[in-house]
């Protein structure tokens, strides 16, 4: 949510004209980070949680997109961009890690030990 927060106060600058576009648009995509990954958190199912982060790393890279615009346009200075984009990459590369632990959980299944067979079977989650 910091990100967030960071985001909010820069585009407080932004000319007014852009209320409706950029500003909005930017706010919306940043707000939807941490949105989708609580959302996700709340289902029921690991293959629920994941898709939510699929969304919430897809928000984070609109965020980026619109931010190197800002840049280009005027609005802001790679200065005041660098520290947000560098935490973006962070939660990036978080969501993915998690994103990948949780498609690739195994669980054992099949006969015991106790049934007189050492083996069973790896299913995918």
């Amino acid at each position: 949510m910091d990100i967030a927060t960071l985001v909010y106060k820069k585009t407080k600058t932004f000319p007014k004209h852009e209320v409706f576009s950029l500003t909005n648009q930017l706010n919306r995509a940043v707000v939807s980070i941490a949105s989708n990954i609580a959302e996700g958190a709340s289902r029921e199912s690991e293959k629920e949680f994941s898709h939510f982060l699929e969304i919430a790393t897809g928000s984070a890279f609109e965020v980026e997109t619109q931010l190197t615009i800002a840049k280009n346009l005027g609005y802001l200075k790679e200065e005041e961009i660098e520290p947000i984009l560098a935490k973006l990459g962070k939660v990036e590369r978080q969501l993915n890690q998690l994103i990948i632990m949780l498609n690739n959980k195994t669980v054992e299944v099949g006969p015991s030990k106790s049934q007189g067979q050492s083996q069973g079977q790896s299913i995918k989650l």
